[in-house]
């Protein structure tokens, strides 16, 4: 596929591969006059209920990988937004990617779930084994005591919002998600830490809440966002902004929708020319999504597309896995044609239908 960047000002974005192309993956490209960067160079196998055979699973997600690889031959820096394998790549398996670059990951240590708790430490002490060649403890600080505050101090909407009859329900999953975070607060506290560090021309810094400025082009990352609902137990995820000359492209990562009422409404008060975002886990619906998250995040979607002045968004991820996506968010789609703006899977930037549609219209469930 040929290279078609989206052209803000001097600023040019480069989808690289996303889930409408057939593997699981958001991972781009952007490059201004002062910075190209790389933004989360991971690619996985489709799901099980993809309705395609293993081996072309397989294949695609190779020929994802390769671009991934091109793309960090020409990166000065690179971010990983979360520790999701489809948003970042091992460096056993391609030491390539990271060799000379600086990183700005998310943070290991705090905000983070157990598994991608476990998988940050995997994924930077091999690199700097990689890169170092001597023992990972190196990296390893003793614990630092911290305040975590409840979360939803910080999300008025979602304090203020009305459930109706669900009210007693999501009363119930706060109290138990409040439970779980203080659980993980106190492994953040008890365990071991991981520093940042500069090892063999590979320097690694924790993105969350933090900015820089390269020339002209100012890069924001976001502090920490859940993976979807409050208290998702998925953890957290880390947005971007970077702007050039008047120019903003925002990436939200892996919001589900955006789920989050507050955090919708940091998109439209950041009102980028560009939007990247993931929608619902409509594949999941009735199994880890239901109707009223999955209305959420339409209604959420909705209102950025009417409130903001957005030009082009990318809407591309989750909701690309199964073939009805387009039926159940029907109401976004509506709402971006009656306000005229470009609502786009990758596939489609790129001139074609995504795959799933040209291999089929059977819903999928897991």
């Amino acid at each position: 596929m040929k290279r078609k960047p989206i052209k803000l000002g001097k600023m040019e974005v480069n989808l690289l591969w996303f889930d409408s192309m057939g593997a699981k993956s958001s991972s781009f490209f952007v490059e201004t006059p002062d910075l190209r960067l790389l933004v989360d160079p991971g690619v996985a196998v489709m799901q099980p209920s993809y309705p395609l055979p293993e081996v072309e699973k397989e294949k695609l997600a190779e020929e994802a990988f390769q671009r991934i690889e091109e793309a960090a031959d020409r990166a000065e820096a690179i971010f990983i937004s979360h520790y999701h394998y489809d948003h970042h790549t091992l460096p056993s398996g391609a030491e390539g990617i990271y060799e000379g670059k600086r990183l700005w990951v998310k943070d290991p240590n705090q905000w983070i779930n157990g598994s991608q708790w476990k998988r940050s430490r995997l994924f930077l002490e091999e690199l700097y084994l990689i890169f170092q060649g001597e023992n990972p403890e190196d990296i390893l600080i003793p614990p630092q005591k911290g305040e975590y505050p409840d979360p939803l101090a910080n999300l008025p909407l979602v304090k203020g919002k009305k459930w109706g009859d669900y009210q007693q329900r999501k009363e119930e999953l706060l109290k138990k998600g409040r439970k779980w975070f203080r659980n993980q607060s106190k492994k953040w506290r008890e365990n071991f830490r991981l520093r940042e560090f500069k090892v063999g021309g590979v320097e690694v810094r924790f993105a969350d809440g933090q900015s820089f400025t390269e020339g002209r082009t100012k890069v924001r990352f976001t502090k920490p966002l859940f993976h979807g609902i409050e208290f998702a137990r998925l953890g957290w995820i880390v947005g971007l902004v970077v702007e050039y000359e008047g120019h903003k492209l925002l990436y939200t990562s892996d919001l589900q929708g955006p789920q989050i009422e507050d955090y919708a409404q940091w998109i439209i008060e950041e009102s980028p020319e560009l939007l990247i975002v993931d929608g619902p886990t409509t594949y999941l619906l009735g199994y880890m999504l239901n109707l009223i998250n999955l209305r959420r995040a339409i209604d959420n979607m909705c209102r950025i597309i009417r409130e903001s002045s957005i030009k082009l968004i990318i809407y591309d991820h989750h909701n690309l896995r199964e073939a009805r996506y387009r039926e159940r968010l029907k109401d976004v789609y509506r709402t971006a044609k009656s306000q005229g703006k470009s609502l786009l899977t990758a596939a489609e930037w790129f001139g074609q239908k995504p795959l799933i549609l040209r291999i089929g219209h059977s819903a999928n469930k897991k």
